[in-house]
């Protein structure tokens, strides 16, 4: 298991608060290749209306969606667990070309193999314009911010 990705399932409330620590953290990277690691070679997700298949196509897409997606800062949020599964809701902020900012809401869930592995993800999400003023999420998580939720709006 020289690809193991830890915490491993079954999952505790308090491995898959890591676990989902962890996506955050390396999401906010930005970084395609780091991010892709996390998931099996096979590993399938439904991303909006888009289907994926493996890592090479979620290094695509995610280079894709990073070069759309300017100053983009997420936060996840711990919804459920229940063995080799998580529930995820999160938010992300981020402007497009034309200087708009947008706040995404959206729900994940997530399957993982004994590796740790994620094998599937499913994600929908609702954008939101804002102004630039009404940005609250900057950068990567604060250290003292860790293990906190946040509001919905």
């Amino acid at each position: 298991m020289s690809d193991a990705r830890p915490p491993l399932p079954p999952f505790t409330r308090e491995t898959a608060a890591q676990k989902v620590q962890a996506a955050e953290d390396a999401w906010n990277t930005r970084d395609p290749h780091k991010v892709a690691l996390a998931y099996s070679e096979d590993s399938v997700w439904r991303n909006r209306d888009t289907f994926l298949t493996g890592r090479a196509a979620i290094v695509e897409f995610l280079t894709a969606k990073w070069a759309r997606e300017h100053e983009y800062a997420l936060r996840k949020d711990l919804w459920a667990h229940d063995g080799h599964r998580i529930a995820v809701r999160f938010q992300y902020e981020s402007r497009d070309a034309a200087g708009q900012f947008w706040r995404s809401y959206g729900n994940e869930l997530w399957e993982f193999d004994e590796r740790g592995l994620m094998t599937r993800r499913e994600a929908s999400i609702d954008d939101v314009p804002i102004a630039e003023a009404d940005r609250r999420i900057h950068g990567p998580r604060p250290e003292a911010e860790r293990g906190l939720s946040f509001p919905l709006e």
